[in-house]
């Protein structure tokens, strides 16, 4: 990002603030069900670093977030956080904790994201900046777990096969067995030549049970992949 867009942000950050925390007052002001939660995450809204949004095909998303809601997990591990709108389905979701994980520094974030789980949640929302592929970085995930395994993973980061793949195998074993991994961008055609995601995928399939949430057979970019934990753990990849 410019210096020039930094300082912008930074200047108009106590107006984007005010809003933001509006619109999180609105959307805790009653119940939610999933479906609606996953709307907000979508229309959140808002400028600057306070903006809350999902980039998602909503039929792909809220696809797996029935699926997440399924094994009604406790903790959620997140690489990829953006603009906070998967943290917030993740937090409704999550009965004990989500940690979300970005290459940015989310300080300006950190006080409306930390506030996303519904009012009388137990669940916490801790963000971490840096680089997942950094070992210091792993390590900071393992304490923040303190020997606690993940129930779902959700893979939303760097998009190259090189990338994503490390991100694969660097965290996969934080997950529980019979918890499940997710991958965004899953399918071939892609709008993006970085966009690697299915080279990851298409290995990973023939491993373990997997599922595939695509809107359309023949759209361009986005598509999730989930694939299902066995009770030998994440399976490794083939040489």
């Amino acid at each position: 990002m410019s210096m020039i867009k930094h300082l912008s942000r930074v200047l108009r950050q106590p107006y984007s603030a005010r809003y933001a925390f509006r619109r999180l007052a609105e959307y805790h002001a009653q119940p939610r069900s999933l479906e609606e939660v996953v709307d907000w995450a979508m229309n959140f809204g808002g400028d600057g670093y306070m903006r809350v949004k999902t980039l998602q095909i909503p039929s792909e998303i809220m696809r797996l977030a029935q699926a997440v809601q399924a094994i009604e997990p406790k903790t959620i591990l997140e690489i990829g956080t953006a603009s906070g709108g998967t943290c917030l389905i993740w937090s409704y979701i999550a009965s004990k904790r989500v940690i979300t994980c970005d290459l940015k520094n989310m300080s300006y974030q950190r006080p409306l994201f930390t506030r996303f789980p519904p009012p009388g949640s137990q669940c916490t929302v801790t963000l971490l900046s840096g680089n997942s592929h950094s070992p210091d970085f792993r390590a900071q995930v393992a304490r923040e777990l303190n020997d606690t395994k993940v129930d779902f993973l959700f893979i939303d980061g760097d998009h190259t096969e090189d990338g994503v793949t490390a991100d694969y195998m660097d965290y996969k074993e934080f997950v529980r067995p019979g918890g499940i991994i997710a991958f965004h961008d899953i399918v071939e055609s892609q709008p993006l030549p970085g966009n690697q995601v299915y080279q990851l995928w298409k290995r990973l399939k023939p491993l373990a049970e997997v599922e595939e949430f695509v809107n359309d057979p023949g759209q361009r970019g986005f598509g999730i992949g989930l694939l299902h934990v066995p009770e030998q753990g994440a399976p490794d990849l083939p040489a």
